[in-house]
Protein backbone atom coordinates (compact mmCIF):
# COMPACT_ATOMS: atom_id res chain seq x y z
CA UNK A 1 0.00 0.00 0.00
CA UNK A 2 2.74 2.58 1.00
CA UNK A 3 6.16 3.02 -1.04
CA UNK A 4 9.18 4.06 0.22
CA UNK A 5 9.13 7.47 2.23
CA UNK A 6 10.52 9.87 -0.02
CA UNK A 7 11.50 14.04 0.62
CA UNK A 8 9.57 16.62 -1.61
CA UNK A 9 11.49 19.28 -0.02
CA UNK A 10 14.79 18.28 -1.96
CA UNK A 11 13.64 19.20 -5.49
CA UNK A 12 15.33 19.96 -8.66
CA UNK A 13 19.02 18.26 -8.61
CA UNK A 14 18.51 17.56 -5.17
CA UNK A 15 16.05 14.45 -5.84
CA UNK A 16 18.76 11.69 -5.30
CA UNK A 17 18.70 12.47 -1.80
CA UNK A 18 16.71 10.15 0.36
CA UNK A 19 14.73 11.06 3.83
CA UNK A 20 16.88 9.74 5.24
CA UNK A 21 19.90 11.65 4.22
CA UNK A 22 22.18 13.29 6.97
CA UNK A 23 21.47 16.94 7.18
CA UNK A 24 24.87 18.09 7.33
CA UNK A 25 25.08 15.82 3.61
CA UNK A 26 21.87 17.85 2.63
CA UNK A 27 23.48 21.58 3.53
CA UNK A 28 26.86 20.47 1.36
CA UNK A 29 24.99 19.70 -1.74
CA UNK A 30 22.19 21.97 -0.92
CA UNK A 31 24.68 25.15 -1.08
CA UNK A 32 27.09 23.69 -3.59
CA UNK A 33 23.68 23.05 -6.18
CA UNK A 34 22.56 26.78 -5.29
CA UNK A 35 25.65 28.51 -5.51
CA UNK A 36 25.88 26.82 -9.18
CA UNK A 37 22.11 28.02 -10.01
CA UNK A 38 23.04 31.60 -8.67
CA UNK A 39 26.38 32.03 -11.01
CA UNK A 40 24.47 30.71 -13.93
CA UNK A 41 21.22 32.85 -12.96
CA UNK A 42 18.95 29.87 -13.02
CA UNK A 43 16.36 31.24 -10.73
CA UNK A 44 14.28 28.18 -10.66
CA UNK A 45 17.13 25.72 -9.52
CA UNK A 46 18.06 28.33 -7.15
CA UNK A 47 15.12 28.67 -5.32
CA UNK A 48 14.60 24.88 -5.06
CA UNK A 49 18.53 24.04 -3.74
CA UNK A 50 17.74 26.90 -1.48
CA UNK A 51 14.46 24.99 0.05
CA UNK A 52 17.10 22.16 0.59
CA UNK A 53 19.29 24.59 2.23
CA UNK A 54 16.11 26.60 4.58
CA UNK A 55 15.33 22.73 5.48
CA UNK A 56 19.08 21.66 6.39
CA UNK A 57 19.72 24.47 8.68
CA UNK A 58 15.96 24.59 10.04
CA UNK A 59 16.11 21.02 11.32
CA UNK A 60 20.00 21.71 12.41
CA UNK A 61 18.66 24.47 14.90
CA UNK A 62 20.45 27.13 13.02
CA UNK A 63 17.80 29.52 13.23
CA UNK A 64 19.37 32.64 11.40
CA UNK A 65 20.93 30.82 8.52
CA UNK A 66 17.22 28.69 8.19
CA UNK A 67 15.12 32.61 8.00
CA UNK A 68 18.02 34.24 5.38
CA UNK A 69 17.53 30.83 3.09
CA UNK A 70 13.88 30.27 3.13
CA UNK A 71 13.69 33.73 2.02
CA UNK A 72 16.40 34.00 -0.28
CA UNK A 73 14.21 30.96 -2.38
CA UNK A 74 10.78 32.82 -2.21
CA UNK A 75 12.42 35.65 -3.75
CA UNK A 76 14.46 33.46 -6.17
CA UNK A 77 10.92 31.63 -7.07
CA UNK A 78 9.24 34.72 -7.62
CA UNK A 79 12.22 36.05 -9.89
CA UNK A 80 11.60 32.60 -11.74
CA UNK A 81 7.62 32.90 -11.89
CA UNK A 82 7.19 29.70 -10.39
CA UNK A 83 4.43 29.48 -8.01
CA UNK A 84 4.85 26.05 -6.67
CA UNK A 85 8.13 27.05 -5.75
CA UNK A 86 7.26 30.04 -3.29
CA UNK A 87 4.57 28.00 -1.93
CA UNK A 88 7.49 25.10 -0.59
CA UNK A 89 9.29 28.49 0.72
CA UNK A 90 6.41 29.54 2.60
CA UNK A 91 6.32 26.26 4.15
CA UNK A 92 9.94 26.13 4.77
CA UNK A 93 9.41 29.94 6.46
CA UNK A 94 6.11 29.01 8.21
CA UNK A 95 7.71 25.74 9.52
CA UNK A 96 10.48 27.86 10.88
CA UNK A 97 7.90 30.20 12.52
CA UNK A 98 6.45 27.57 14.25
CA UNK A 99 9.58 26.26 16.09
CA UNK A 100 10.70 29.28 17.02
CA UNK A 101 7.19 30.20 18.82
CA UNK A 102 5.68 32.53 16.27
CA UNK A 103 2.65 31.18 16.04
CA UNK A 104 0.36 33.76 14.55
CA UNK A 105 3.25 33.69 11.31
CA UNK A 106 3.61 30.36 11.10
CA UNK A 107 -0.07 30.70 10.66
CA UNK A 108 0.48 33.39 8.12
CA UNK A 109 3.05 31.88 6.13
CA UNK A 110 1.57 28.68 5.91
CA UNK A 111 -2.02 29.79 5.17
CA UNK A 112 -0.34 31.86 1.75
CA UNK A 113 1.92 28.52 1.38
CA UNK A 114 -1.74 26.51 0.70
CA UNK A 115 -2.93 28.85 -1.47
CA UNK A 116 0.09 29.12 -3.81
CA UNK A 117 -0.08 25.24 -3.78
CA UNK A 118 -3.17 24.91 -4.67
CA UNK A 119 -2.85 27.82 -7.25
CA UNK A 120 0.44 26.32 -8.85
CA UNK A 121 -1.42 22.80 -8.79
CA UNK A 122 1.13 21.56 -6.63
CA UNK A 123 -0.73 18.80 -4.40
CA UNK A 124 1.99 17.92 -2.30
CA UNK A 125 2.79 21.42 -0.94
CA UNK A 126 -0.97 22.38 -0.47
CA UNK A 127 -1.09 18.76 1.65
CA UNK A 128 2.27 20.01 3.88
CA UNK A 129 0.99 23.34 4.56
CA UNK A 130 -2.37 22.23 5.70
CA UNK A 131 -0.73 20.03 8.08
CA UNK A 132 1.77 22.47 8.92
CA UNK A 133 -1.48 24.65 10.09
CA UNK A 134 -2.70 21.88 12.25
CA UNK A 135 0.46 20.73 13.52
CA UNK A 136 0.11 24.71 15.01
CA UNK A 137 -3.37 24.63 16.57
CA UNK A 138 -2.31 20.50 17.96
CA UNK A 139 0.95 22.33 19.80
CA UNK A 140 -0.77 25.21 20.67
CA UNK A 141 -3.34 22.95 22.48
CA UNK A 142 -6.17 23.61 20.00
CA UNK A 143 -7.65 20.43 19.68
CA UNK A 144 -11.21 20.89 18.80
CA UNK A 145 -10.34 23.53 15.68
CA UNK A 146 -7.56 20.70 14.58
CA UNK A 147 -8.72 17.25 14.82
CA UNK A 148 -10.61 17.25 12.06
CA UNK A 149 -7.83 18.65 9.84
CA UNK A 150 -5.87 15.86 10.95
CA UNK A 151 -8.16 13.22 9.98
CA UNK A 152 -8.79 14.78 6.50
CA UNK A 153 -4.93 14.74 6.07
CA UNK A 154 -4.40 11.07 7.40
CA UNK A 155 -7.17 10.28 4.67
CA UNK A 156 -5.80 11.86 1.75
CA UNK A 157 -2.07 11.11 2.35
CA UNK A 158 -3.65 7.08 2.39
CA UNK A 159 -5.91 7.68 -0.08
CA UNK A 160 -2.02 8.61 -2.49
CA UNK A 161 -0.01 6.18 -0.09
CA UNK A 162 2.28 8.44 0.90
CA UNK A 163 3.62 7.11 3.40
CA UNK A 164 5.38 9.83 4.90
CA UNK A 165 2.38 12.05 5.27
CA UNK A 166 0.36 9.04 6.82
CA UNK A 167 2.77 8.73 9.38
CA UNK A 168 3.12 12.34 10.43
CA UNK A 169 -0.72 12.61 10.42
CA UNK A 170 -0.90 9.08 12.73
CA UNK A 171 1.79 10.73 15.27
CA UNK A 172 -0.65 13.96 15.17
CA UNK A 173 -3.81 12.19 16.03
CA UNK A 174 -1.90 9.78 18.71
CA UNK A 175 -0.44 13.30 20.29
CA UNK A 176 -3.63 14.40 20.54
CA UNK A 177 -5.20 11.13 22.03
CA UNK A 178 -2.49 11.20 24.64
CA UNK A 179 -2.75 14.22 25.26
CA UNK A 180 -6.36 13.83 26.19
CA UNK A 181 -5.86 10.94 28.57
CA UNK A 182 -6.86 8.09 25.77
CA UNK A 183 -3.47 6.12 26.14
CA UNK A 184 -4.98 3.17 24.05
CA UNK A 185 -5.53 4.54 20.92
CA UNK A 186 -2.79 6.83 21.46
CA UNK A 187 -0.28 4.07 21.35
CA UNK A 188 -2.52 2.06 18.60
CA UNK A 189 -1.77 4.66 16.18
CA UNK A 190 2.30 5.41 17.38
CA UNK A 191 2.42 1.63 16.80
CA UNK A 192 1.02 1.89 13.50
CA UNK A 193 3.11 4.85 12.56
CA UNK A 194 6.23 3.20 13.67
CA UNK A 195 5.52 0.09 11.43
CA UNK A 196 4.49 2.47 8.51
CA UNK A 197 7.52 4.31 8.52
CA UNK A 198 9.72 1.29 9.62
CA UNK A 199 8.14 -0.28 5.94
CA UNK A 200 8.79 2.72 4.07
CA UNK A 201 12.32 3.56 5.40
CA UNK A 202 11.42 7.00 7.21
CA UNK A 203 13.94 7.06 9.76
CA UNK A 204 12.83 10.77 11.33
CA UNK A 205 9.19 9.62 11.19
CA UNK A 206 10.18 6.32 12.96
CA UNK A 207 12.12 7.87 15.74
CA UNK A 208 9.12 10.70 16.54
CA UNK A 209 6.68 7.37 16.59
CA UNK A 210 8.64 5.46 18.94
CA UNK A 211 9.00 9.03 21.56
CA UNK A 212 5.40 8.44 21.19
CA UNK A 213 5.53 4.95 22.11
CA UNK A 214 7.59 5.45 25.05
CA UNK A 215 5.77 8.18 26.56
CA UNK A 216 2.74 6.01 26.60
CA UNK A 217 4.59 3.14 28.10
CA UNK A 218 5.86 5.32 30.69
CA UNK A 219 2.89 6.80 31.84
CA UNK A 220 0.49 4.32 31.34
CA UNK A 221 2.25 0.89 32.07
CA UNK A 222 4.95 2.37 34.11
CA UNK A 223 7.47 0.28 32.00
CA UNK A 224 10.64 2.46 33.23
CA UNK A 225 13.05 -0.16 31.13
CA UNK A 226 11.01 -0.31 27.85
CA UNK A 227 10.64 3.38 27.33
CA UNK A 228 14.29 4.16 28.04
CA UNK A 229 14.85 1.13 24.97
CA UNK A 230 12.36 2.64 22.56
CA UNK A 231 14.64 6.17 23.08
CA UNK A 232 17.77 4.78 22.89
CA UNK A 233 16.61 2.88 19.74
CA UNK A 234 15.00 6.50 18.61
CA UNK A 235 18.43 8.68 19.56
CA UNK A 236 20.30 6.26 17.09
CA UNK A 237 18.62 7.42 13.73
CA UNK A 238 18.31 11.24 15.46
CA UNK A 239 22.09 11.25 15.34
CA UNK A 240 22.81 9.29 12.20
CA UNK A 241 20.75 12.13 10.38
CA UNK A 242 21.75 15.03 12.80
CA UNK A 243 18.55 15.70 13.90
CA UNK A 244 18.89 18.36 16.53
CA UNK A 245 15.19 19.33 17.26
CA UNK A 246 14.07 15.81 17.74
CA UNK A 247 17.31 15.11 19.57
CA UNK A 248 16.78 17.41 22.36
CA UNK A 249 12.75 16.57 22.36
CA UNK A 250 14.33 12.51 22.58
CA UNK A 251 16.09 13.61 26.01
CA UNK A 252 13.44 15.59 27.03
CA UNK A 253 11.04 12.74 27.02
CA UNK A 254 13.75 10.62 28.65
CA UNK A 255 13.67 12.92 31.56
CA UNK A 256 10.38 12.77 31.94
CA UNK A 257 10.11 8.85 32.06
CA UNK A 258 13.22 9.36 34.32
CA UNK A 259 10.54 11.15 36.51
CA UNK A 260 8.31 9.69 36.46
CA UNK A 261 10.29 6.27 37.48
CA UNK A 262 11.72 8.70 40.56
CA UNK A 263 14.78 8.88 39.27
CA UNK A 264 14.97 12.71 40.11
CA UNK A 265 18.71 13.09 39.88
CA UNK A 266 18.59 11.24 35.99
CA UNK A 267 15.86 13.46 35.25
CA UNK A 268 17.58 16.68 36.46
CA UNK A 269 20.71 16.14 34.63
CA UNK A 270 18.32 15.39 31.17
CA UNK A 271 16.35 18.40 31.84
CA UNK A 272 19.26 20.34 31.92
CA UNK A 273 20.84 18.91 28.85
CA UNK A 274 17.62 19.43 26.75
CA UNK A 275 17.08 23.39 27.86
CA UNK A 276 20.67 23.60 26.70
CA UNK A 277 20.16 22.02 23.44
CA UNK A 278 16.73 24.01 22.73
CA UNK A 279 18.83 27.22 24.11
CA UNK A 280 21.33 26.66 21.27
CA UNK A 281 18.86 26.69 18.81
CA UNK A 282 16.18 29.41 20.09
CA UNK A 283 12.78 26.82 20.07
CA UNK A 284 11.10 28.35 22.69
CA UNK A 285 8.42 25.38 23.10
CA UNK A 286 11.01 23.14 23.94
CA UNK A 287 12.85 25.11 26.27
CA UNK A 288 9.55 25.54 28.52
CA UNK A 289 8.84 22.20 28.62
CA UNK A 290 12.48 21.58 29.53
CA UNK A 291 12.62 24.43 32.09
CA UNK A 292 8.75 22.21 33.36
CA UNK A 293 10.51 19.19 33.74
CA UNK A 294 13.86 20.63 35.68
CA UNK A 295 11.68 22.85 38.19
CA UNK A 296 9.53 19.85 39.10
CA UNK A 297 12.62 17.68 39.35
CA UNK A 298 14.56 20.19 41.33
CA UNK A 299 11.87 20.37 43.64
CA UNK A 300 11.72 16.64 43.86
CA UNK A 301 15.46 17.44 45.19
CA UNK A 302 14.90 19.55 47.83
CA UNK A 303 14.75 23.17 46.25
CA UNK A 304 13.24 26.02 48.45
CA UNK A 305 9.71 26.01 48.21
CA UNK A 306 9.23 29.41 47.28
CA UNK A 307 12.02 29.11 44.36
CA UNK A 308 9.88 26.43 42.57
CA UNK A 309 6.48 28.36 43.43
CA UNK A 310 8.57 31.66 41.63
CA UNK A 311 9.61 29.44 38.75
CA UNK A 312 6.57 27.97 37.93
CA UNK A 313 4.67 31.07 37.89
CA UNK A 314 7.57 32.54 35.66
CA UNK A 315 7.16 30.01 33.00
CA UNK A 316 3.06 30.32 33.68
CA UNK A 317 3.21 33.43 32.06
CA UNK A 318 5.57 32.63 29.52
CA UNK A 319 3.01 30.27 27.90
CA UNK A 320 0.70 32.79 28.46
CA UNK A 321 2.38 34.64 26.32
CA UNK A 322 3.60 32.51 23.56
CA UNK A 323 -0.26 30.96 23.22
CA UNK A 324 0.53 27.39 24.35
CA UNK A 325 -2.36 26.54 26.00
CA UNK A 326 -1.63 22.52 26.65
CA UNK A 327 1.64 23.27 28.52
CA UNK A 328 0.13 26.06 30.24
CA UNK A 329 -2.29 23.44 31.56
CA UNK A 330 0.86 21.20 32.43
CA UNK A 331 2.19 23.75 34.59
CA UNK A 332 -1.31 24.37 36.84
CA UNK A 333 -0.66 20.35 37.01
CA UNK A 334 2.41 20.64 38.51
CA UNK A 335 1.77 23.10 40.86
CA UNK A 336 -1.05 21.29 42.23
CA UNK A 337 1.11 18.26 42.07
CA UNK A 338 3.75 20.02 44.12
CA UNK A 339 1.39 21.54 46.51
CA UNK A 340 2.04 24.92 45.27
CA UNK A 341 -0.99 26.14 43.65
CA UNK A 342 -1.29 28.49 46.90
CA UNK A 343 2.10 29.90 46.97
CA UNK A 344 2.20 31.32 43.58
CA UNK A 345 3.90 34.60 43.11
CA UNK A 346 1.77 37.25 41.72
Amino acid sequence: MYGKAFAPEYQGALTTLSVNSSLTDVLAAGTRELKAAERAGRHGEAARSGLAVAEAHRRLGQIGDADRAWKASYRAARAAGDTAAMAWALWSGGTLARQRGAFPLARRLLGLAAELGELGGDVVVRGYSLAGLAETGRIQGDYEAVARLHEQLLAEARRRGEARHTVWALEGIAQIHRNTGRYDTAYALFEEAAEIAARAEDRRGHAWALRGLADVVSVRDGDTARALALLSEAETACRAMKLSSALAYNHKMRGNVLYRAGRYTEARDLYEQALAEFRAMREPRGEALSRLGLAKALARLGRDRAETAAELDELAHELDRIGLRHAREMVARAQEELGLAAEVVR
